[in-house]
Formats: C-alpha cells, structure tokens, sequence
C-alpha cells in the first residue's frame, strides 16, 4: 500500500503530480492510500510523496478525454474525503476504457458530476452573496475591501478571477474558512490558511437593505424557491437578511393592500410632457406598401440576435418595380458599416461582373437573405460567420415582403444561403446553378454562386475560369430578362 498526502484544498496541480507519478509507476487504486495532511501536520512535508517504484517504460503513456480536466479541476475543490480515490480511479478506468465518461449510469462516473455540481453551484452562490465592506484608509490612491464568506467547498481560488475581473479597480480581500484571496491591482493571491472574520458593518449594509426591500415583490413570494437560491446558511453574513423574517410574515398584508389601493393620478410631469408632445410638429409617416415603409420598420428588427452585434440593419436597394432582384447571403464587415449590400470586396467583384456582362446596377433591386452582419470577433477583425438555418427563417418574413413589393419578373439567388431562403431548397447549389425554376407568382429564380466564392479560390487560373463562368451566368440573367419584359 502506497500513502499519498496531500494538503486537500482545491490545489489540482497536486492531485495530478501524484496520480501520474503513481499511474507510471503501474500502481492500481486498490495499492493507493489517499490522505489529506493538515495545513500543520508536521507527519509529512510539504509536496513530497513517498517513494514509488520506478515507472514502467513499456508501459503506453497516459490519456484522457478533454472532458476529464474540467471534472477533476472541480471535483478536487469538493469537501469529500474519498474525491482523490475516485479520481485516480476515473483516472486508471479511462485507460482501458476511453469512452467512460460518457457512461451516465456509471457509479464513479455520476458519482464525480455530482460532485463536480456542488462545486459549481457553491462558486455561483460566493459570486451572488459576497458583501464587500470598506476599511478605512487608501493604499497607492486604490479604496481598500474586506469581505467573509462562508462556501460549503474549496471554492475560493476557483471563485476569485471573477472577482479580478468585476472589481479591477479596487483592492479587496476574500477571507473564508476555507483559505483567502486577494487582490492589489496587480496580482492575486490567495492563501490556504483559514481568513477570519471580524464582524463589523459599515453604511453599505443599509443600502444592500434598501435595494433588497424596493425588488421584494409580496405578490410573487414563493418560499421553497427563494431558500432554494438564497439557502438560509448565508444569511448570517448578508445585511439584508434581516429583512426577510417580517417580510414573509407580512407578504399576505401587504398583498391585500396592494390591491386595495385606489388608483391614483399619474405625476405632474406627465401632463407636462403630454402637453410638449401635443406642441412637437407632426412627422408623416410613410405611405404603407413602399420599399421605404418597409425599409424603415426594419431599422428595429430584432426578431433574431444577430441585431445584437450588427451596427445595422442592411436593407436592400434599387427601384421599386425592378424587374430583375438578386439576393446574396448577408451584409459583410464593410456593408454592416456603410448599411448597404454589395460595397466590399466581394460587391467589387459583382460590381465588375455587373459591368463585363453588360447590365447597370442601378436597374437591379440588390438584397441579402439576412439582414445582419453575423461574425466571430478576433482581435481588432471581424471574420464572417455563416448565418444558421434558424436566422436564415427569421429574416425569410423580410426578404417575402421585399419580394412582394419590388414584383421582380426574375430573380438571381447568389449563393446556396440565398436560394435556401427563396425556395427552402438544399440540394448542392452545383446541381441547380445555371438552371430556372418557378417560384409562386411565376417569379423564374436562377441560382448561380455568390461572388465572394471566387475571392477564396486561391489558384490564380482556376479564379479566372470561375470568374468568366460567373460573368457568363450574369449575361445569361440580361438575356433572361429582356426575353421575359418582352412577353
């Protein structure tokens, strides 16, 4: 049998020495004796271990599933005495048996996320209830923190980068039963030694009640709930915990005379605002039925995300009445910033197509089947990010509208997005390019590529044989055209 101490407070770096060094060695579980040495316990040094047999060299390197790490780095900050156990039992299991993890019924394994689960939800309860109170006096110009907090688990180290991140430019420290963080603007630290708590309040402790007592809504208390999210164990360290006894006691009142209050007028101001709205010069509204209604009313669209990110809306443009209507995928960067389809990289390329097969922009009523700029930042650039069949049906309700007003006799889809959108086809767009189909209302729709294919066609002979095939279709379109104006 092999004795194993460790200090047992959320250091997974030490579990994970141990286990390997252990693993190599060829040491079963069953050969394993897992202790947690306490923060004086002289019995072992710190960051030893005793002497292993020397590793087995035939023996095939260690593996896990990427899913293991984050379970283990949770699992080693729970309260449990047998957390190290398990794991280098997952740990030894996994070796035989790469797919264990995804074993729900398994006794190890749904014993591990059980435990993983505590951990998270006592960090998300530190994160809810730390109360920070000020102590007197500055350091380098920086207001000084304190705040007690009492977590079931080792979650302080685990905790604390969210505090670095939501209070920068503060100093504070974090002391807890369980080991102390701090923060000086610079670095973070934390300790493993027990904090203490020194007791006191200051004026903070009113406005936490203040705000508490203003959300409390008696109509809407349901008790199991709100211990289930505030569990009593905290409330000796919230302030606004004391208003919670006689606000239970007298929900039930206060929801009676809530409903038995007269109703009163609305404030002075409001009459004075009435009365400036009344003196505001009247704005026409644009007349119903136009391409401009209907290109204002989706300036607010919000009926996906992506309005969340986009600066804005991308409608589209060209004459009401526009025979002809071509439909690419979405706005880009640049078109999200000037709020006009096909004006970069790729609107160059459709623009110089445009021109090569003889047919004016400005007869063409141009759109995109989304309306928003979807993308991934990074860094300073923001990378085109295909929109999703979900945002591609949200926006379909635009495109319809724009497709009933503009009346078009053809319409060229740019792209396998496009023609999803106008017909809900998904077959390879290879299969269907260059050839006509009927959409309702007898409209013909002729799906060819988007233009911004041929930029990511990186063989310089191959772009240019793509590129006259591209502006072949766009003649083919002309042709289209006139023969349908003239029928």
């Amino acid at each position: 049998m092999h004795t194993i101490p460790l200090s047992g407070r959320s250091d997974f770096s030490e579990w994970r020495d141990a286990a390997r060094a252990l693993a190599a060695a060829g040491i079963s579980p069953r050969e394993a004796d897992w202790r947690i040495r306490g923060l004086d316990d002289e019995l072992f040094a710190v960051g030893s271990l005793p002497d292993l047999p020397k590793p087995d060299k035939s023996a095939p390197p260690l593996t896990v599933p990427p899913a293991f790490l984050p379970l283990a780095e949770a699992v080693v900050c729970h309260t449990e005495p047998g957390r190290f156990h398990l794991l280098y039992r997952l740990l030894w299991r996994l070796q035989s048996d790469r797919h264990l993890l995804e074993l729900d019924a398994d006794t190890d394994v749904a014993w591990a996320r059980l435990l993983a689960k505590n951990v998270n939800r006592d960090g998300h309860k530190m994160t809810a209830f730390v109360r920070f109170k000020e102590i007197a006096g500055q350091m380098n110009g920086r207001r000084r923190f304190f705040a007690w907090f009492e977590p079931s688990h080792f979650v302080v180290a685990r905790t604390a980068p969210f505090f670095r991140r939501r209070f920068a430019d503060m100093d504070w420290i974090i002391a807890t039963p369980n080991g102390t963080a701090s923060w000086d603007g610079g670095s973070l630290i934390f300790d493993a030694r027990p904090g203490e708590n020194p007791g006191h309040g200051d004026p903070t402790d009113d406005l936490w009640r203040t705000y508490y007592a203003s959300i409390f809504n008696p109509a809407r208390l349901k008790l199991k709930a709100m211990q289930a999210e505030m569990p009593k164990k905290y409330w000796r360290n919230l302030p606004e915990a004391d208003l919670i006894p006689g606000m239970i006691a007298n929900a039930e009142a206060n929801v009676r005379a809530m409903a038995e209050q007269a109703a009163k007028d609305p404030p002075l101001f409001h009459y004075r605002l009435q009365e400036t709205a009344q003196a505001m010069p009247r704005i026409e509204p644009l007349g119903a039925g136009t391409i401009e209604a209907l290109r204002e009313e989706a300036r607010g669209c919000t009926r996906c995300p992506l309005h969340c990110m986009a600066t804005q809306t991308v409608f589209g443009e060209g004459p009401q009445g526009a025979p002809l209507m071509m439909v690419g995928e979405q706005p880009g960067d640049q078109e999200d910033l000037a709020g006009r389809p096909f004006v970069g990289p790729a609107g160059k390329v459709f623009d110089a197509a445009l021109k090569e097969a003889g047919l004016a922009r400005d007869a063409v009523y141009l759109t995109n089947a989304v309306k928003h700029f979807k993308y991934e930042p990074r860094g300073k650039r923001r990378i085109h990010e295909k929109p999703n069949k979900g945002e591609i049906d949200h926006c379909r309700w635009w495109l319809a509208k724009e497709v009933e007003l503009i009346k078009p006799r053809l319409i060229v889809s740019l792209g396998a997005t496009a023609l999803y959108a106008l017909s809900g086809e998904r077959k390879p767009l290879d299969q269907l390019r260059g050839k006509t189909l009927t959409m309702q209302g007898n409209i013909v729709l002729y799906p060819t590529i988007h233009p911004s294919y041929l930029l990511r066609v990186p063989d310089g002979a191959e772009r240019q044989r793509q590129q006259a095939r591209f502006v072949e279709d766009i003649r083919h379109v002309r042709q289209l055209v006139e023969r349908l104006e003239a029928l």
